[in-house]
């Protein structure tokens, strides 16, 4: 559980692939990270105001990295 919670800490953005749910959220779907539970699962608030939680090794998903800021401070 430590490696998951370290990898997908809360606030992470994700972006959902597939999921193996009878009601999954639609493919494409992305969202934010509420906590990883004791069991591995990523509990989720997802953009479109569903919380289904996603299982690492089942459901197939990528982490959304914030863009990088350009170094230099301010350009006025």
């Amino acid at each position: 559980m430590e490696r998951i919670r370290n990898q997908y800490p809360v606030g992470t953005r994700i972006r959902l692939h597939s999921m193996a749910d009878p009601d999954a959220v639609p493919s494409g779907m992305t969202g934010t990270v509420k906590y990883v539970d004791d069991m591995g699962q990523i509990g989720m608030q997802w953009d479109n105001g569903r919380s289904l939680a996603l299982i690492p090794g089942v459901d197939s998903f990528s982490r959304i990295d914030a863009p990088q800021r350009a170094k230099g401070g301010d350009a006025r």
